[in-house]
């Protein structure tokens, strides 16, 4: 039988994997990419796509700012014939209680140091930003109209394609179920439809990383977190950004067809990465969110699903070369990592290529775990 042989392997078609691929493809590697089910159907696919300039640390806050660029212009640069649905309708994150105030104050004179261009609002600037939102015990927030959010399944779609016009193969609907190792390096992997050598493998595959990692003979601290979301009819677009309360985690946003996703960041979300959904979800999150958004009151809920966030100690992603050589990882993005697709498929591509990054990532590593230099991103809840 015919030996398949590619320079690289990556598996998980997320954005993150998709990203990897177009990259790595406009260096001139030869790619393959593996997803078990179809593009976008993880993490990917079932997240809030909201994209950010507002860190309060200087590699996310580098990292997103090279987003923000990439996906202002991602419509022509990657050709591909759907739009994105870039949305600059701002990102804000609303302060209940003095210590948060003081953290998001502190981050706004941060990022601005940084180039970014985020401002610190009172509670009458916040009326005037979002008129329809209750500012009843709300003491401040960041804002940034820069930020906003994009269609998380045609960005994905289009770094794909891109991908596919330079040469990369795409391969849904195949499992990895394991790796090719010879002499203690990643050589390639086994899928249910062959095997794949390659000189490097990229895992990119979220909460799944874990069990590759098993496979290579060390464990990741990565934790599956299920997290539920509502979707609304659509109603008439009003002028409103997508909005994050730093009292209870809830956050929703309005899309460009005029429905309502909101979640929570629930205390109680369970351990796992089934696709599940409960009534005590439904009922909790539309308690919150329309005390902070009477009109929202009205508005029919007329989905609701769940996607899996891929925790890590420090909640902050694992990206570079693992202990074994030739297998690189890009995961444990604890729930924030679709807006960095397109700055860390560029790492990835980089790190691979053994260039030095054009951010330095090293914050990052892996061995940060054993070495407990474990990095605090005080801007992600």
């Amino acid at each position: 039988m015919s030996v398949n042989k590619v320079d690289v392997a990556i598996v998980g078609g997320g954005v993150h994997g998709c990203s990897t691929a177009y990259h790595l493809a406009k260096k001139g590697f030869k790619v393959a990419l593996f997803e078990r089910d179809y593009l976008t159907s993880g993490g990917t696919g079932r997240c809030a796509a909201g994209i950010r300039l507002q860190f309060g640390t200087e590699a996310n806050c580098l990292l997103a700012q090279y987003n923000i660029q990439c996906f202002k212009t991602m419509d022509q640069d990657l050709g591909f014939p759907v739009t994105i649905e870039y949305d600059p309708a701002g990102y804000m994150w609303i302060a209940y209680t003095e210590p948060q105030a003081q953290l998001l104050q502190r981050n706004v004179a941060f990022q601005n140091s940084l180039g970014s261009p985020t401002r610190y609002l009172t509670p009458a600037q916040i009326k005037e930003t979002a008129p329809h939102v209750n500012t009843e015990g709300m003491l401040g927030a960041s804002f940034c109209q820069e930020d906003g959010h994009v269609n998380p399944h045609t960005v994905t779609f289009a770094y794909a394609d891109a991908a596919m016009r330079l040469g990369a193969e795409i391969h849904k609907k195949t499992p990895v179920t394991g790796l090719i190792v010879k002499n203690g390096k990643a050589a390639g992997v086994h899928t249910t439809k062959g095997d794949w050598e390659a000189d490097a493998v990229v895992v990119c595959a979220g909460a799944w990383s874990v069990e590759i990692a098993k496979w290579a003979g060390f464990d990741l601290p990565i934790t599956p977190e299920r997290h539920q979301v509502l979707i609304t009819e659509p109603v008439e677009r009003m002028k409103h950004p997508m909005t994050l309360c730093l009292d209870d985690g809830s956050y929703w946003k309005q899309c460009p067809n005029g429905t309502f996703y909101m979640g929570w960041d629930n205390p109680l979300d369970e351990h796992d990465t089934e696709y599940i959904v409960n009534w005590h979800f439904l009922h909790e999150v539309s308690s919150r969110i329309v005390a902070k958004m009477p009109l929202m009151a009205g508005i029919r809920v007329v989905r609701q699903w769940s996607g899996p966030y891929d925790i890590t100690p420090d909640k902050q992603a694992i990206v570079g070369e693992s202990p074994m050589k030739g297998l690189f990882l890009d995961c444990g993005w604890s729930g924030h990592g679709f807006q960095f697709g397109p700055s860390i498929g560029r790492v990835m591509s980089e790190l691979v290529n053994n260039e030095k990054p054009f951010v330095d990532v090293r914050v990052f590593r892996y061995s940060r775990f054993a070495e407990n230099d474990l990095f605090f991103e005080p801007f992600c809840i």
